[in-house]
């Protein structure tokens, strides 16, 4: 009979930490769960090692198991929102995003450059959420509006989407600065078709404007509010 040990060894090269992450990646994908059959197939991981692995993330609070299917859990939550892609960057742009929201009714939208593609790490939903859901996490190819911000050269005009990825839905992204001009972000703003862009896109840019000078007067870098207050 095979011991915890060998059942934990790595399977097909793969190490017991990669396989954890593997399976915490595979249940970021269903919001909803999905049951350990369903996991160790994703993951080309024997079922018994899914098991094991998904008993040990709910120990430490990584996961959260209802019934037979399996869920990301708050401990994880947590740990991920300590995470900063720049110091102060999502608590000095949570007041100019729902400002962006409210004045344009657009899906406003704060990413940053990881891994080729344009990473959500600030989002509040608009008008256009049945066309274009906008979740934290999220990503978006480095084509689009948001993506050519954040790669463009430093004295770019407004990145412009009519239609170009979603029918019915255009788009104007800037990049955001730090203090010291340095481009660490990505805005973006997502309307319906037939909206002026010219006044999105400025829009943009005084939300934009107001992100960099929260990250000049530090906010959200000496006193992090608990992440009940932030939702």
């Amino acid at each position: 009979m095979a011991s915890t040990d060998d059942a934990l060894r790595p399977t097909r090269g793969r190490g017991v930490v990669e396989g954890a992450f593997a399976l915490l990646e595979a249940l970021r994908r269903h919001a909803l769960g999905a049951g350990v059959t369903e996991l160790a197939l994703e993951c080309q991981v024997p079922k018994s090692t899914a098991h094991r692995l998904l008993d040990q993330l709910i120990a430490v609070g990584a996961v959260e198991r209802h019934g037979d299917r399996y869920r990301v859990g708050s401990q994880l939550y947590r740990i991920g929102h300590a995470w900063q892609p720049h110091p102060g960057l999502r608590l000095a742009a949570r007041l100019p995003l729902h400002r962006l929201r409210a004045t344009t009714g657009a899906s406003a939208v704060l990413t940053v450059l990881r891994d080729d593609l344009a990473l959500t790490v600030s989002s509040v939903p608009g008008e256009v959420e049945p066309l274009v859901p906008v979740r934290d996490g999220m990503s978006f190819p480095l084509d689009t509006a948001a993506g050519r911000a954040l790669r463009g050269p430093v004295r770019a005009q407004a990145a412009l989407d009519r239609e170009d990825v979603v029918p019915g839905v255009c788009c104007a992204a800037l990049p955001v600065r730090s203090p010291e001009g340095r481009t660490v972000a990505a805005l973006a703003a997502m309307v319906p078709v037939g909206r002026r862009l010219e006044v999105v896109t400025q829009a943009v840019a005084e939300a934009g404007a107001a992100i960099t000078r929260g990250l000049a007067l530090g906010v959200g870098t000496s006193v992090e509010l608990p992440p009940v207050l932030l939702h």
